[in-house]
């Protein structure tokens, strides 16, 4: 079950053999530049030449340009052939490149933390003080596991948009239901405690009504724009320099994200904006966001995240086209051509990023990258009863995804454990591609 490349180490490069144009070149020369007239002085079969007072016979082939030209001949249709037998050798090339977010291009442990700060800034500037960063995590956990208990399809299906509004406004209401109860119980001159069940039950339809879903939306955006900018400033400090590479190496790839979150590097304008073509988040279709989970819990490892790759492919083929009616040349980008380009897919979880993707006949590369990267997504299915403060996924949840990611591991293509061998590992890919169409 071991991926065909795993890249910790720097290839040397291989010597290459001269080409037979360098014989051309030299017996074409040659032919030129003897002058006829010294054809005349070469020794011919049978001359005898005086050595003192001893005669030696010489047995010499005759030297003239007609040779010369015969061996520039010979000469030249081994190149002939050579060239033949290289236009027969059909390169692979790469059309789409897409990419896991979290994780992946920079920590999400430390990135979601930062979030988390400014929801408890925003909560403060609104009013609603005493709030601390955890607490919209941890409200998100205690609700999904809440729902999970009615209705478990529902909860493993809520998007983490979703649950974070779901956790603010609940956060909120809390606040506001303490604060009427409070008022209450001086109105009455009397302890909260010991207030009517009817009265308690009257200051939470109150709450509810108080807190404003517009409010609740510019606490969610505040969220959202911090993960953004938190991203930009913890990104692994090679992303750049190999996206600048793959382009470069690559310059008609397309570079998309594919995103089980919010993340969107199309709005981090000072670092990823500029590389990438498109994003795909898993909160773009619900329904089909709901299918999967779906099935997730009637077959386990048998589920498949087709929807959202399939949807990166079709983005792809779109852009591919779009891009083709600019070209001079429109048949290199033709239907057929932009089919026979390979599609390889770059992520830190097996089940979703290896499993999903390869589904749609995508390349995989692995980025089980070094401890100093700080990944934490991939651990959590090392030790279930240590999450990270971040993750809001069930335990019962990550049990299936382990599942999905024993099945995922023989459609590894290649692991990365420095982002800087990232370019080779796609190279090596195409070759590895190459080879295989050639046999």
């Amino acid at each position: 079950l071991l991926p065909k490349r795993i890249h910790s180490s720097t290839p040397q490069n291989a010597m290459k053999r001269p080409s037979a144009t360098c014989l051309v070149s030299l017996a074409t020369a040659l032919a030129l530049c003897v002058p006829p007239s010294a054809l005349a002085f070469v020794p011919q079969a049978g001359t005898t030449a005086a050595a003192g007072s001893h005669s030696v016979q010489q047995h010499l082939t005759p030297f003239s340009s007609t040779a010369l030209r015969s061996t520039a001949e010979e000469a030249g249709t081994e190149t002939k052939a050579e060239a033949d037998s290289d236009a027969n050798t059909k390169t692979a090339e790469v059309g789409l490149v897409t990419f896991d977010l979290d994780d992946t291009l920079y920590p999400v442990k430390v990135v979601i933390e930062e979030a988390n700060n400014a929801f408890a800034n925003a909560m403060h500037k609104f009013g609603y003080d005493g709030i601390q960063p955890s607490d919209i995590d941890e409200t998100g956990k205690q609700i999904r596991e809440e729902m999970a208990q009615t209705d478990p399809e529902k909860a493993a299906a809520l998007s983490h948009t979703d649950l974070r509004l779901l956790a603010i406004r609940r956060q909120m209401e809390s606040i506001r239901l303490l604060r009427s109860l409070d008022e209450v119980a001086k109105d009455w001159a009397t302890a909260v405690s010991d207030l009517t069940p009817v009265v308690v039950e009257n200051c939470k339809t109150f709450a509810k009504k108080e807190v404003s879903s517009s409010v609740v939306q510019a606490v969610y955006n505040a969220w959202e724009m911090e993960r953004h900018h938190s991203a930009e400033r913890h990104l692994y400090s090679e992303v750049i320099d190999v996206l600048k590479q793959i382009k470069e190496e690559h310059p008609n790839v397309i570079i998309g994200a594919v995103t089980d979150g919010k993340a969107n590097p199309m709005l981090m304008t000072f670092t990823l904006a500029p590389y990438f073509d498109f994003c795909l988040s898993w909160e773009d279709d619900q329904a089909q966001r709901t299918q999967f989970f779906k099935e997730l819990k009637s077959t386990g490892s048998d589920a498949e995240l087709r929807w959202i790759y399939e949807a990166a492919r079709d983005k792809y083929k779109e852009l591919a086209e779009t891009r083709g009616t600019l070209k001079k040349d429109r048949g290199a980008t033709s239907a057929s051509s932009i089919e026979e380009k390979l599609w390889i897919h770059v992520g830190d979880d097996l089940a979703y990023d290896v499993g999903g993707a390869s589904a749609c006949g995508a390349k995989t590369i692995h980025m089980e990258l070094a401890d100093k990267y700080g990944q934490t997504a991939r651990l959590r299915f090392d030790n279930m009863n240590k999450l990270p403060a971040w993750s809001v996924t069930t335990k019962s949840e990550l049990e299936k995804r382990k599942i999905m990611n024993l099945a995922a591991e023989q459609h590894v293509d290649a692991r990365v454990s420095f982002m800087s061998r990232l370019p080779e590992a796609i190279n090596d890919i195409l070759e590895d591609s190459s080879a295989d169409d050639d046999e």
